[in-house]
């Protein structure tokens, strides 16, 4: 009998977003400590116990460990490549641009908002930071002060005006 083979996903092989602060990168890398140092450990010593009670087809506790285990490895691998592949975000105060990492206010025909753009790994519209892939971080980049931004909603445009530029 032959195994089921499952075609790979359209969400199976994206790259993470490469493009992170200094902050974050080093909240990465301890995250990374902790997993490698704390967690596996104990999560493959507690495997290794169970797996001493005897049958593995009818030990639920060690099943239960061993899917413990096999997502904290997921999870540092996926970590690991973040950190591998990231770059450091590095605004230049004195650009007239908006580019990623600037902090921009904008003004709406209601209020005035600002906003920072960062890597999608660090988003948090509430704080006031947005992801330079989302629809107004794209339209934002490449913008001086002064110009007019415009989105396409799904039921109306949206203009805003670029205001300052930090």
């Amino acid at each position: 009998m032959q195994v089921p083979r499952r075609k790979a996903g359209q969400y199976t092989f994206i790259k993470p977003d490469q493009y992170i602060t200094a902050d974050k990168l080093a909240e990465l890398k301890a995250d990374l400590v902790k997993l490698k140092t704390i967690v596996q450990p104990q999560l493959a010593s507690e495997v290794k116990r169970l797996a001493m009670m005897g049958d593995f087809s009818e030990n639920a506790a060690y099943q239960i460990a061993k899917g413990r285990l096999r997502s904290t490895n997921e999870k540092i691998s996926q970590i690991q490549k973040q950190i591998d592949c990231a770059q450091i975000i590095k605004a230049d105060k004195n650009s007239t641009t908006i580019q990623i990492g600037s902090l921009v206010t904008i003004k709406t025909n209601k209020a005035t908002k600002k906003y920072r753009i960062l890597g999608s790994l660090e988003t948090d519209p509430k704080a006031g930071v947005i992801s330079y892939n989302s629809p107004l971080g794209q339209a934002l980049l490449g913008k001086k002060i002064g110009e007019l931004v415009e989105i396409k909603l799904a039921d109306k445009n949206k203009e805003y005006k670029v205001l300052k530029i930090e």
